[in-house]
C-alpha cells in the first residue's frame, strides 16, 4: 500500500479515536449532572453532515469536516453560538443552571480523558513491547559528531556513559536530552578507551534550536544499504539491498551518516552513486527527491535491546515515560513563539508524518499516544473556544463570585474561534508552502 495512504488512515484512525474520547470526557459527566447534551459530533457538520442519528434527547453524527469534534450542551455559551437558547430564562437542565464546579467538571472531562488515555496507552506499550535501549557496548563505532560540538570537547567515535554524572542507558536519547532537558554534562568513552567528562554551555537547546542543529550525534554506521523503499529515487535508480555506497557526485561515503549531506546539497538534481555489488563496482544515475529524500535505510551495526517488564512494573514505567513525554512537549513549546519556530508550526501534514510508512501497532499506539498527550495540553491553554478558556472563565466565577456576562462570552468566544481558525489555516498552509517549496 502507498505510504502516504498508509499515514492518512492512520492518522484518521488516531484522531477518530481520540476525538471521540475527548468529547466523552465532557458527555459523561453531563449527563451524570443531568445535563442536556444536544449534539455528538466526530468532525464538523458545517451545513450538512455524513451520518446522522438521534437518540433520545441527542443526535449523534459524523460531519464531513475533519477539524476536531463537539458536544453541543444546552445552555452553553459555545462555538455553536446559539443566541436564540441563550435569550431565553435558564431552564434546570442547562449547563448555565449548574453550579460552578458541576461546570468545572465537565470542561475539564475532555482534557482529563486524553491525559489519561495516554498514559494508559504508554503503560499498554511498555507491557506488550518493553521499552528500546541502545547502551555503549550497542555501538561499537560510537557517534560521528558535528563540528559545533566538538569544539567542546566531543570526538568522532565517542559513546555516552553518563549524563549530569548518572548513567545513561539508552544512548540514542541523547539529541532529545540536550535539546529538552537539563544537561549539565556528559561522560564519553573516546575512542583511545580515555573517559572524559564535559561541559555543556547552558541553554544548548535554544542554541540548537537558533542553529537549526537538532542532531549533534549521529549514529556511526556503514554505507551498506539494507531497505530500498519503493518508488522512491534509489528503488528507480535501481539500488538494492546489499549495496556499499562509495561516493555520490565524487564525494567519498565512508559511512552512512555522510550520505544525508551529500544527497540534500543536491536535491531535485541528478547524481552520479558510485557502489559496490558483490564486489564489484557499479553506477548508477540518482534524482533525490524534493526533501533530499533518497528512500533507503542502512544496514545497521547497532544492536537494539529491550527491557521487558511486568504489569506493575508497567504502571510505573509507562506513567513515568507519560510524564517526560508531557513535560518534554510543555518545555519545547516555548520555540513556538520565536520567527522561526512559528514558520515550522505543522498542520496535519506534519501530524500525518508522525506515523510509520508501514503499518504496525507499536508505531500507531505510541503516536496515538503522544497526540492524545498534545491534545489534552493543548486543549487547556487559556484561549476562549477552547476547554481551557471555559475553565479560565470558570475559575474567575468561582473566585470572584461574579460570572462574566453572557454578550462578554460570546465576543470572547468569537475571538477565541477566529484566532484558531487562523492557526489552523497558518499551520497547514506551512505543510503546502513546505511541500511546494522546500
Amino acid at each position: 500500500m502507498d505510504p502516504f495512504l498508509v499515514k492518512a488512515i492512520q492518522l484518521i484512525l488516531s484522531l477518530s479515536l481520540l476525538i471521540v474520547l475527548h468529547e466523552l470526557g465532557h458527555f459523561i459527566p453531563a449527563k451524570i449532572f443531568k445535563t442536556r447534551v444536544e449534539k455528538f459530533y466526530l468532525f464538523f457538520d458545517v451545513k450538512f453532515s455524513l451520518f446522522k442519528k438521534k437518540f433520545g434527547e441527542t443526535t449523534y453524527g459524523i460531519g464531513w469536516l475533519p477539524l476536531g469534534g463537539y458536544v453541543k450542551i444546552a445552555g452553553m455559551i459555545d462555538e455553536s453560538m446559539d443566541k436564540e437558547q441563550m435569550s431565553k430564562p435558564p431552564q434546570p437542565w442547562e449547563f448555565r443552571s449548574k453550579p460552578a464546579w458541576q461546570r468545572l467538571i465537565i470542561m475539564l472531562g475532555g482534557v482529563t480523558v486524553n491525559l489519561v488515555l495516554g498514559f494508559l496507552i504508554y503503560m499498554m506499550i511498555m507491557f506488550v513491547w518493553g521499552s528500546a535501549y541502545v547502551g555503549p557496548d550497542e555501538m561499537p563505532d560510537g557517534f560521528a559528531v558535528i563540528d559545533d560540538f566538538k569544539e567542546y570537547g566531543f570526538e568522532d567515535g565517542d559513546r555516552i556513559l553518563e549524563v549530569n554524572g548518572n548513567e545513561f542507558q539508552n544512548s540514542l536519547d541523547i539529541n532529545k536530552h540536550l535539546f529538552m532537558r537539563d544537561v549539565q554534562n556528559i561522560t564519553v568513552l573516546h575512542q583511545d578507551g580515555s573517559e572524559e567528562t564535559i561541559e555543556v554551555p547552558e541553554e544548548i537547546g535554544t542554541q540548537m534550536f537558533e542553529k537549526g542543529v537538532m542532531q549533534p550525534f549521529v549514529p556511526i554506521q556503514s554505507a551498506v544499504i539494507d531497505t530500498v523503499i519503493a518508488e522512491h529515487a534509489a528503488s528507480k535508480a535501481g539500488l538494492k539491498k546489499g549495496d556499499s555506497i562509495i561516493s555520490l557526485n565524487d564525494v567519498e561515503i565512508g559511512y552512512w551518516h555522510e550520505i544525508a549531506p551529500a544527497s540534500f546539497e543536491n536535491k531535485e538534481k541528478t547524481i552520479e552513486v558510485i557502489f559496490e555489488r558483490n564486489g564489484e563496482i557499479m553506477s548508477t544515475e540518482v534524482t533525490p527527491d524534493e526533501d533530499g529524500y533518497l528512500g533507503v535505510g542502512p544496514a545497521s551495526e547497532i544492536e537494539i535491546k529491550r527491557n521487558k517488564y511486568g504489569l506493575s512494573e508497567s504502571i510505573s514505567k509507562g506513567f513515568d515515560y507519560g510524564y517526560w513525554t508531557l513535560r518534554d512537549y510543555v518545555y519545547q513549546f516555548k520555540y513556538v513563539f520565536t520567527k522561526k519556530g512559528a514558520t515550522q508550526l505543522g498542520g496535519f501534514g506534519a501530524i500525518g508524518g508522525l506515523f510509520p510508512d508501514s503499518w504496525n501497532w507499536f508505531g500507531f499506539w505510541n503516536t496515538t499516544a503522544l497526540l492524545s498527550i498534545i491534545l489534552a495540553f493543548m486543549n487547556i491553554l487559556p484561549i476562549p473556544a477552547l476547554d481551557g478558556g471555559h475553565v479560565m472563565f470558570l475559575l474567575y466565577e468561582m473566585v470572584t463570585g461574579r460570572k462574566p456576562n453572557d454578550k462578554f462570552m460570546e465576543i470572547a468566544q468569537m475571538a477565541g474561534f477566529f484566532l484558531l481558525i487562523a492557526l489552523v489555516l497558518y499551520a497547514n498552509g506551512n505543510d503546502i508552502y513546505r511541500w511546494l517549496f522546500e
